[in-house]
């Protein structure tokens, strides 16, 4: 049990803890997730305050992020050989599925300390290694693909569709917050049904994600 994962979650729940789970949208890879057992009666109000100030978003595998990781595992040529960078990586589970379907470099890139550690967890768990990168501005020079779920729940980074496609050659991207992303390069692939591993209870909206491919004109 990685119990430095343990140490991240209980900043945030000091109950918290993870246990290896396996998500429903992509089975063949385990992860080191949020326990919900730890939750046997109500959050205190300074539990819920500290949920709130510091949510543990790498310790869940959100609906986008499950879709994505298992497309990639469904569609290995588009990792293949390549050097994979996955934006906003969380739990590491897109960059574990590019390294297990065969990327040169997968590369879990979050400016999260904790997710970083989620990510290296996550991938031995798998028997596989990933890379780690904390944050955009660290990224390689030379990247062929950018991966990235559920990154525009911030309106804030709507510019980073356009960004992305300045440094790579293609962009895969999932998510199931925004319905029309008004992005002519971005060609929709699929919409695949999900919901967030430990389930969320979300709205049924956020569990509709949208799978879409761009490749840059300029390279």
């Amino acid at each position: 049990m990685p119990e430095k994962l343990n140490q991240h979650l209980q900043k945030t729940l000091t109950r918290g803890r993870v246990a290896e789970s396996t998500p429903a949208g992509c089975p063949d890879l385990p992860l080191y997730l949020f326990d919900p057992s730890v939750l046997e009666g109500p959050l205190s109000h300074d539990e819920a305050q500290s949920v709130v100030a510091e949510p543990a978003y790498w310790s869940f595998c959100w609906a986008s992020g499950q879709v994505l990781a298992q497309w990639i595992l469904d569609h290995p040529a588009l990792v293949a050989g390549k050097t994979v960078l996955d934006f906003g990586s969380g739990s590491g589970v897109v960059a574990v599925a590019a390294a297990r379907a065969g990327a040169a470099r997968a590369i879990a890139c979050d400016i999260d300390p904790a997710a970083l550690d989620a990510a290296s967890a996550n991938a031995r768990l798998n028997g596989i290694e990933v890379e780690l990168c904390a944050g955009w501005a660290g990224r390689p020079s030379t990247l062929d693909l950018i991966t990235a779920a559920d990154v525009l729940y911030d309106p804030d980074n709507r510019p980073l569709l356009d960004e992305f496609l300045v440094s790579a050659e293609q962009v895969l991207l999932a998510d199931s917050r925004v319905k029309n992303l008004n992005n002519p390069g971005y060609i929709r692939q699929a919409v695949i049904e999900a919901r967030t591993w430990p389930d969320l209870n979300e709205f049924e909206e956020f569990n509709q994600v949208r799978i879409y491919l761009a490749q840059s004109s300029g390279r």
